[in-house]
């Protein structure tokens, strides 16, 4: 039985991308490999398959679906883009997805307000996201983004919670013994309103 290539095993996981949220292992793979590319490269993430003007829009998109706060970093920190760059450079059809999308986002952005998306005031691209953001804005002209930034929203998200500044963010702890097993009161509280039994 021959070993599988890291490009056939990030092949598969973007295409298991394609059909359903990616497995934690499998994401964590990716954000391994994204880390070994970076070191190789003084530091410095070199997208594989993005123009610099399509890694400039995807970062930006990436920073504002989830913004560093003050509890916790965001997807730029996590490594949303480089995840998102890795799976897009191994798998045609989510290559076509991402640079078509990025492609629909530019001539809009061009068409309303003069400039690519990623040289947008910011303001523009926010309100640009809450027009594509929303299925019931469903239209010929906004269908596309809105189909585009379902996939962008669905990917940044599984790459922030599955990388380890997400998995922090939720306070996950994996599974560790405890002396004593105790369910948190506000679990019990909304369990008790989602019941009835209140």
């Amino acid at each position: 039985m021959s070993r599988r290539t890291r490009r056939q095993i990030l092949r598969e996981i973007a295409l298991a991308a394609l059909s359903a949220p990616i497995p934690l292992q499998s994401a964590q793979h990716v954000h391994r490999a994204a880390a070994e590319v970076k070191k190789k490269t003084s530091g410095v993430y070199k997208p594989r398959l993005f123009t610099p003007l399509e890694w400039a829009a995807l970062r930006r998109l990436a920073g504002l679906i989830i913004p560093a706060d003050e509890v916790s970093k965001g997807a730029l920190e996590a490594g949303a883009p480089e995840f998102i760059d890795l799976l897009c450079s191994n798998n045609e059809e989510l290559a076509a997805i991402y640079t078509g999308g990025l492609a629909w986002l530019d001539r809009q952005m061009e068409n309303r307000h003069g400039t690519v998306f990623a040289e947008a005031k910011p303001e523009h691209q926010t309100s640009m996201l809450d027009l594509i953001a929303y299925r019931k804005n469903m239209s010929p002209d906004l269908g596309p983004g809105i189909r585009f930034f379902e996939w962008a929203r669905r990917m940044v998200v599984d790459a922030f919670y599955t990388s380890p500044i997400g998995i922090k963010d939720v306070g996950y702890t994996g599974n560790k013994g405890q002396p004593t097993f105790h369910v948190p009161a506000a679990a019990i509280d909304y369990a008790l309103k989602r019941s009835g039994l209140e």
